[in-house]
């Protein structure tokens, strides 16, 4: 799916969060008002006792109670005698999700309502809206901002589109004109955040539920909804899906249900929660509801609500593969475990899927990433990787034989960039490489030196965000030994 074009949205069930986009396709505040009907301000109980009974959790991945969120501002403002910053985070740096893209660009007045009101109950003195850097939503939320007054000072700050773009301290650095990485030992931005203030930090989906709960109210906010999570989700649907779309639910929905709304074909397995995931068979699929209890038991997980399935017609692994290289390359570069392990990790998984090396040598590697690091990216990385192994273990036999599963990888994934039309691998010329380890060097997320000083690298189709590298490093090569190959 292009980054410059927000897919179609879906409703199964009664709509909230897309309420008149099918009459109205961009509400701006005129239409907003019509649809959602106004809203006032409320004081800092009535927020938090709000956020409690319905048990919003956090939209963005990691599901944090949204309540403790406000609580814990609340105390460090006190606690400091400090006002609060409000930070939206609609940065959707996770390249297979789309929710937040969808809200900014159809509905951007829910998102600035849940913010006002989160601003106003911390008597905060500003709001920060996070947006990438390819725009798509930034007119929009621009354009609602001049439509209305809001509480505080508002401002939109761009950030770069990178998939730790949104971990919430690259966020507070970047805003505080760092550079946009984690920082190096983990802070909690509930006391020092933006400008050193206590700051209220969460995804745009979150604010727009508190807007749509603040109007409901507790009790009619819960008629949808299972117990434990009430209301509706918003889920990304794309991989092989023939209708891929935007996906608002209620929590319990069936999972087949919306695979079948979105003409999800067969297929050996189904990603959920994005590259942080876990992959689950079809058989897990018609057993899950839409809720992270149940995606949970099935050894899934909602994560940011991306539902990516595969198709019959590419390889698994091979799918697998390029995404660990591509999270191996979004590595902030500043943990050792990250910086390092993560190629580690990619080429491991590069050796299994090629049949060179046993799963173990993709489980050794992941072991050394996991719970290491200065933020969660080593350890959905190596989830990704593990969950992949395992769910496509059947595929991986096939690959051990070193014949593969007969399949092309056809880059279904949403990594940024076209899928490539001229897949290429490297080769070696033994009899000509002098072992100088140049090209090591010039691309070292794929080419690596062996224990004797000789290049290694996978036997599968270079990606297509490390070709350019990988065409430097044929050039440098002084004795011509390697080589871009066809992989067809």
């Amino acid at each position: 799916m292009s980054r410059t074009k927000v897919p179609p949205v879906a409703c199964i069930g009664e709509p909230r969060l897309t309420a008149g986009f099918a009459e109205f396709g961009r509400l701006d505040l005129v239409a907003h008002e019509m649809v959602h009907g106004p809203i006032g301000p409320m004081e800092p109980a009535n927020l938090l006792r709000l956020a409690e009974s319905i048990q919003l959790k956090g939209k963005g991945g990691a599901g944090f109670p949204f309540f403790r969120k406000i609580k814990a501002v609340l105390e460090s403002c006190e606690r400091q005698d400090l006002p609060a910053v409000v930070v939206v985070n609609a940065s959707e740096g996770e390249p297979a999700s789309w929710k937040d893209k969808v809200l900014l660009t159809r509905a951007p007045h829910l998102i600035l309502d849940g913010a006002a009101l989160a601003a106003y109950a911390l008597d905060a003195d500003e709001i920060v809206l996070c947006v990438a850097d390819d725009l798509i939503g930034r007119d929009s939320l621009t354009e609602a901002l001049a439509e209305r007054r809001m509480p505080v000072e508002t401002s939109i700050v761009t950030v770069p589109h990178r998939f730790i773009s949104g971990e919430g301290g690259a966020l507070v650095n970047g805003i505080n004109g760092l550079p946009h990485i984690p920082p190096g030992t983990k802070k909690r931005s509930s006391d020092s955040g933006v400008r050193n203030l206590p700051t209220l930090l969460s995804n745009a989906e979150t604010y727009a539920q508190v807007a749509i709960a603040a109007r409901l109210g507790p009790y009619e906010y819960a008629a949808l909804g299972t117990d434990d999570e009430p209301g509706t989700v918003l889920l990304t649907v794309t991989g092989a899906a023939e209708r891929p779309a935007v996906v608002e639910c209620a929590a319990g929905t069936p999972l087949r249900e919306i695979l079948d709304l979105c003409e999800v074909p067969d297929g050996p397995g189904i990603l959920l929660g994005g590259y942080h995931g876990c992959w689950i068979t079809p058989e897990a699929a018609d057993r899950a509801e839409v809720s992270r209890k149940s995606l949970t038991m099935v050894g899934g997980t909602l994560g940011a609500g991306i539902i990516l399935p595969l198709g019959r017609d590419t390889c698994p692994l091979g799918e697998a593969a390029q995404v660990v290289r591509y999270l191996a390359g979004e590595s902030a570069g500043q943990c050792g475990p990250c910086k390092r392990g993560l190629p580690d990790l990619a080429r491991a998984v590069d050796l299994a899927v090629s049949g060179s090396a046993p799963v173990e040598v993709v489980r050794a590697a992941a072991g050394d990433v996991k719970g290491r690091g200065a933020c969660s990216h080593p350890d959905g990385t190596s989830r990704f990787a593990l969950s992949a192994m395992e769910v496509f273990a059947e595929d991986l036999r096939l690959h051990t034989t070193g014949e593969g599963c007969g399949k092309r990888v056809k880059g279904v994934m949403g990594l940024p960039g076209a899928p490539d039309a001229n897949p290429q691998k490297l080769t070696l010329d033994w009899s000509r490489c002098d072992g100088h380890g140049l090209c090591a060097h010039v691309v070292p997320d794929f080419i690596r030196l062996d224990h004797n000083g000789y290049p290694a690298f996978p036997a599968t189709p270079v990606p297509t965000w490390l070709k350019e590298g990988a065409m430097k490093a044929v050039k440098v090569c002084p004795e011509l030994a390697l080589r871009l190959v066809d992989a067809k």
